[in-house]
């Protein structure tokens, strides 16, 4: 299956400014620019992948493909940065867009909020109104995916996949407990030290550091991860770690009431973000809902190892809604 994953399918990366931000967008499937797609073979429904923190696409791409893959190819899967955690490649151009009148408003567009609205900006400018939606947030973009589905209740999204879900009591965590006091109160340490140290180094230098960390790691990427040692965008991936431990503290339970036909809760039970607990909780609060508690071991970052294993899951919780949407558009053919 990797290799074929590998090999096979096509990944587009684009760079846009969205807000005025520049922004990454890796795109499985043939389909770049659906906006403009007037064609008679346009996909009916989307897939949009909303990473956790830090936010690069790059380390979600095999679980794309691997999804891609499972929904025979009929599907795009798209994967969007976070606001200022990508920096364009001196190689690479941004693509001039149309982008929406009253994004360039955002305040505080690295923080918790203006994530938020960053990608319901890219929704509204770079999605047909009527394309259906399934949203896929890990971490972090649970928050915001659950979020869209609060501010925006007009995009027609029909499924939401939060994959171990930091929607509550983020600093009470395992991992909270540490990163609260580095993020909140010493992240200006790694703000002068990430340029002190990385801004000075050349770029085949860090290409290098990161070969051998990622080997170490047993991680390939088909895309450059140079962003990682950016000191632009880990400062910004800092400064939403320290909003998440002070803002993510209260479930949103009105909103999840609101949409739970839609929702698929996917809990870790040795995940330091949002501990076996949490489960517990938001099971007894809502026990008709669909939520998950992992049987396999899966850790909080699947990506890196298991995303085989979670896209063979999310697949299979897909077949119903994708089978609904081929009878609706074949019946429209008739």
């Amino acid at each position: 299956m990797d290799s074929e994953i590998k090999e096979e399918i096509p990944v587009h990366e684009e760079f846009i400014l969205c807000c005025g931000v520049e922004t990454q967008v890796l795109k499985c499937g043939p389909w770049t620019d659906l906006l403009n797609d007037q064609s008679a073979n346009r996909p009916k429904l989307l897939i949009f992948i909303i990473t956790g923190n830090p936010g690069f696409p790059a380390f979600y791409v095999t679980f794309a493909k691997a999804l891609y893959s499972l929904i025979n190819r009929r599907f795009p899967v798209w994967i969007i940065s976070h606001a200022g955690h990508a920096l364009v490649p001196k190689d690479k151009k941004i693509l001039t867009t149309l982008d929406d009148p009253n994004a360039q408003e955002i305040k505080d567009i690295y923080g918790l909020h203006g994530q938020v609205e960053h990608k319901l900006a890219f929704l509204r400018t770079h999605v047909p109104k009527e394309m259906k939606l399934v949203v896929i947030g890990h971490s972090i973009g649970c928050y915001v995916a659950l979020q869209i589905l609060k501010r925006a209740p007009e995009l027609p999204i029909i499924r939401s996949f939060l994959l171990f879900p930091t929607i509550e009591r983020m600093s009470e965590s395992p991992n909270g407990r540490i990163a609260t006091p580095l993020l909140c109160w010493l992240r200006y340490i790694l703000y002068v030290s990430s340029y002190l140290l990385l801004k000075p180094c050349p770029e085949k230098i860090k290409s290098w550091l990161l070969s051998v960390v990622l080997q170490k790691m047993n991680v390939q990427s088909d895309f450059p991860l140079l962003n990682l040692l950016e000191p632009f965008c880990l400062v910004n991936a800092a400064y939403l770690g320290s909003q998440e431990m002070m803002e993510v503290v209260k479930r949103d339970n009105e909103t999840i009431k609101e949409h739970l036909p839609k929702l698929t809760f996917y809990y870790g039970t040795i995940d330091p973000w949002c501990p076996k607990e949490y489960y517990e909780d938001i099971k007894k609060d809502f026990p008709e809902g669909d939520i998950r508690l992992c049987e396999k071991k899966i850790p909080h970052a699947f990506t890196l190892h298991f995303y085989q294993e979670m896209a063979d899951m999310v697949a299979d919780w897909l077949k119903d809604d994708l089978s609904q949407i081929e009878t609706e558009t074949e019946g429209n053919k008739d």
